[in-house]
């Protein structure tokens, strides 16, 4: 396209003037350096988060904030693996699984539950409310053939899913990519 551009203009303008303009040489210089500053803002633009979920618009905040503020120390595991009552528990508890963290103030809280609350699911009545990955039902049921180890941990994730510090949980390892 960029050669088609040049090629129009040496043709059609500078042939027909005869002599190149410095006025002519400078548009074109301007223009080159505008297609390749572009070419360059796209070629080095950071990827794209690839969620479990597609996240709205009006909820991106909340999943920016959640995985600026859980992500910086772990990784953040998609919010559908716990319950809607484990997350209100954990990102209001300041003793987070024993360490002692800062709490999180509003609005960013608010801002951050309404991404957990809308993306994680609903407890069944008649289970446990799980705190930890382990326990979780749903996490077991997304993870049907997986013999998983005793000491699970959110470091675990990486085994098997290799984008995980990215937040990408839908890249998997060579063997399991195939699995049905």
């Amino acid at each position: 396209m960029i050669n088609m551009i040049l090629r129009f203009i040496r043709t059609r303008i500078l042939r027909r003037q005869g002599v190149r303009s410095p006025f002519v040489l400078f548009l074109l210089l301007l223009l080159w350096s505008v297609l390749i500053s572009w070419q360059l803002a796209e070629a080095i633009e950071p990827p794209a988060i690839t969620t479990v979920d597609p996240v709205p618009e009006t909820l991106q905040l909340g999943q920016e904030l959640y995985l600026n503020t859980c992500a910086s120390c772990h990784i953040a595991p998609p919010p559908a693996i716990f319950p809607t009552e484990t997350w209100r528990d954990i990102i209001q508890d300041t003793n987070h699984y024993g360490i002692q963290i800062p709490p999180l103030v509003d609005p960013g809280r608010l801002v951050i539950w309404n991404y957990l609350r809308i993306f994680s699911r609903l407890q069944t009545p008649d289970t446990a409310i799980p705190y930890r990955i382990r326990d979780s039902n749903y996490f077991k049921a997304l993870h049907p053939r997986v013999e998983l180890p005793d000491s699970l941990t959110l470091r675990t994730c990486i085994q098997c899913h290799p984008g995980a510090e990215q937040y990408n949980f839908r890249s998997l390892t060579p063997e399991w990519e195939n699995a049905e």
